[in-house]
């Protein structure tokens, strides 16, 4: 995932907190990090009431009925995500730094084991059928499969180029994994892990953010030319399109209310779409959030959107370097529906 404001977003830095336009989300409250260094996806545990931040080297455990910081895993140098496997109360970090994927006991929040993978393993996903998890490996132009249970690599598949993010398809036995450097979707077949298709998402470009309508088998890919596409799952056809904000990152799907989800962090927004039909999409708010806000997660049982951010100190619109964070002002913002 993006690690770094781009410079078209300094000019913004002096929006304060976020307010909803007319729709159906608007801002809660805030949720207080603090500490330094950069951040990537969260993760969501709704059964459990957790959020998982993760944050250079560690993961912070946030509890989300109580809204505060509860816990720490510590050691995940470089971490990018964390894969949740609930049913074995375990959960998988992708520490990029040192090409491995760390087990944690979600009871405990203590490391079990560290699992080799590929070069700078980054989204990183459970598939519940077959209790594997894979971590997709950005320089490795790979996936690394991990039997969830043993903590055994039992397969490596060869992606040719960048893996972004994925979603697991359990009742067709696939994994639906972005290609952001080939404009495209590989498809892994989930017994045989081998790549059995790869789709082109023209008009989409630099695909980052994934997410999956399991009910009617409609995959919402968030596109670095700021759209979001509707693609059926079962072979790759392109449906429908809007447009989004820039920078987007994460892309969410809730079931309950057919509501699709991209963060753009670039823009300092939300795009909050609706599923009219599964060959149809319309955008019913842009939510102002923060600029560089552009990592997210859903509750699926609360519909609640959790976005990390921090503030930046003023530079001039000009500028060419790196936008610098103010320390301790890491934060998760948090927004629900009215």
């Amino acid at each position: 995932m993006r690690h770094l404001l781009a410079a078209a977003t300094v000019a913004c830095l002096m929006v304060v907190k976020g307010e909803a336009q007319d729709g159906p989300y608007r801002f809660a409250k805030e949720i207080a990090i603090g500490g330094e260094g950069g951040w990537d996806y969260l993760s969501i545990d709704p059964a459990a009431h957790r959020l998982y931040v993760s944050h250079a080297t560690h993961i912070v455990v946030v509890d989300t009925q109580a809204g505060k910081v509860v816990g720490d895993i510590p050691d995940t140098p470089g971490v990018h995500g964390f894969a949740i496997a609930a049913d074995l109360g375990r959960g998988f970090s992708s520490n990029g730094r040192e090409n491995k994927v760390g087990i944690v006991d979600l009871k405990t929040l203590k490391l079990v084991q560290k699992v080799d993978t590929g070069e700078n393993p980054d989204a990183i996903l459970y598939e519940p059928a077959r209790k594997e998890v894979y971590a997709f490996n950005g320089r490795g132009k790979s996936a690394t499969v991990i039997d969830a249970q043993s903590g055994k690599v039992v397969a490596t598949v060869p992606l040719e180029g960048k893996p972004e993010s994925g979603q697991a398809d359990s009742k067709a036995g696939k994994v639906y994994v972005n290609m952001e450097d080939l404009n495209a979707i590989k498809v892994i077949d989930t017994a045989t892990h081998k790549v059995t298709n790869t789709w082109p998402i023209a008009p989409g470009e630099a695909a980052t953010g994934m997410a999956f309508d399991a009910a009617n088998n409609r995959l919402f890919i968030g596109c670095d030319n700021k759209l979001m596409l509707m693609v059926d799952s079962t072979n790759g056809k392109m449906l429908y399109s809007v447009p989004v904000g820039a920078g987007v990152d994460s892309t969410w799907f809730d079931p309950t209310n057919k509501l699709v989800f991209t963060s753009d962090g670039e823009s300092g927004t939300v795009t909050v779409a609706r599923e009219e039909s599964p060959t149809l999409l319309k955008v019913l708010q842009t939510l102002k959030t923060r600029p560089g806000a552009r990592t997210m997660a859903l509750d699926p049982t609360t519909h609640t959107i959790y976005l990390a951010a921090t503030d930046y100190e003023p530079q001039p619109a000009s500028s060419r370097t790196r936008p610098k964070p103010v320390a301790g002002t890491f934060r998760v913002l948090v927004y629900q529906t009215k």
